[in-house]
């Protein structure tokens, strides 16, 4: 665990910090973002006013944190992913399911994140759209480079610039996780990543 090799001082920085994350996501998750106090999260993760601003500037620097953390482990996943010795199509296989498990494995955080981002004020989002922007951006990069390599290799055709390949496939599955995410019974997710990536795979139009 790399956590293990930092000092025992900064560990525990690390644990209390990750503590009154985990806090102010349960009680922005259970009461909305505006309705819930820096003295509300201290209290309930027992730590006093002063401590939680050590760490925080304010409500919004803590909301941002939870943001990109979550950036942070969805890059993570996603590299770890598709960094293995595999081909350009198991490649693209296992960047659906990292991606597929990080929305899921964070759901509270992505139905908070949805219905905070619309209201949310200019000062909460100055910066953290450009921010995660472009880190979306670096890990469209990471996929269109596996899809120029599967065109390269001959394994793909060459249907359009592997960039928009990879925005494309990207869309597909956010609209597929949201649709899920929204009605669960009526539009279950797939649980095979064929079953989007075949959309790219075999297309519509027989030969």
């Amino acid at each position: 665990m790399e956590d293990q090799k930092l000092p025992r001082r900064e560990r525990e920085k690390l644990r209390q910090r990750q503590e009154m994350l985990a806090t102010a996501l349960d009680l922005f998750s259970r009461k909305g973002y505006h309705n819930v106090s820096m003295h509300e999260i201290a209290q309930k993760a027992e730590f006093a006013i002063g401590t939680l601003y050590k760490f925080f500037q304010n409500k919004e620097d803590l909301y941002k944190a939870l943001v990109l953390e979550l950036c942070d482990e969805f890059e993570d996943s996603i590299m770890r992913a598709i960094e293995q010795p595999q081909d350009e199509a198991e490649k693209l296989r296992s960047y659906v399911r990292a991606k597929t498990e990080v929305f899921r494995r964070n759901l509270p955080f992505i139905r908070l994140y949805l219905a905070e981002s619309r209201g949310a004020s200019f000062n909460l989002k100055a910066g953290l759209d450009d921010e995660i922007r472009k880190r979306y951006y670096i890990s469209l990069e990471s996929i269109a480079a596996i899809f120029a390599s599967g065109i390269k290799n001959q394994r793909f055709k060459k249907i359009a610039d592997p960039y928009y390949l990879a925005v494309a496939l990207s869309s597909v599955i956010d609209a597929f996780l949201l649709l899920w995410l929204d009605a669960p019974e009526s539009h279950p997710y797939p649980e095979d990543p064929d079953a989007i990536l075949n959309i790219f795979f075999k297309g519509l139009i027989d030969p």
